[in-house]
């Protein structure tokens, strides 16, 4: 037989429990961690995939100013149009490597820096820099990556006099 003593709402209403009190005021205290938690691994999350987009353009900065064509046709996907100097043409990733190594064994690089970059909003990105050689040459380098099946691909690589 149920009675006012053994219904527990009308005992702790009756007789109040500092302790259900504190573990109803901790439970509510947890809920709202776990959504602030949420929401800055979410922030974090974001602020991650944004920076890692922008690490391509230091991983290809450091190719262009090393030198390293292998480094640079990684980021080529099946085709790329490359223009060095007055040739444009496009070409395999393979015969791409290749002019671009024979550029820079004519052109060792003394220094690159990047000028410009920027984002579409497709996820397109571009960079504009400076190459500086050892010979004295002094070039406009010009890249072009677009996002196929989620990785960012050079589509287009320009080295022009300045």
């Amino acid at each position: 037989m149920l009675n006012a003593f053994n219904n527990p709402l009308f005992l702790t209403s009756v007789f109040p429990n500092p302790w259900l009190d504190y573990c109803l005021l901790l439970s509510q205290i947890i809920n709202k961690m776990k959504k602030i938690i949420f929401t800055l691994c979410l922030i974090g999350g974001f602020s991650f995939i944004a920076n890692a987009s922008f690490d391509i353009y230091d991983d290809i900065s450091n190719a262009i100013q090393s030198g390293n064509s292998n480094v640079i046709a990684g980021y080529f996907n099946t085709t790329v149009d490359l223009t060095i100097l007055a040739q444009e043409e496009v070409y395999s990733k393979t015969q791409a490597e290749i002019i671009l190594k024979d550029f820079f064994t004519k052109n060792t690089p003394k220094s690159f820096s990047i000028l410009h970059k920027g984002t579409s909003k497709e996820g397109s990105m571009y960079g504009i820099g400076s190459l500086l050689t050892n010979q004295g040459g002094s070039f406009r380098v010009y890249f072009y990556l677009k996002q196929t099946a989620g990785k960012s691909y050079i589509q287009e690589l320009r080295f022009e006099k300045q």
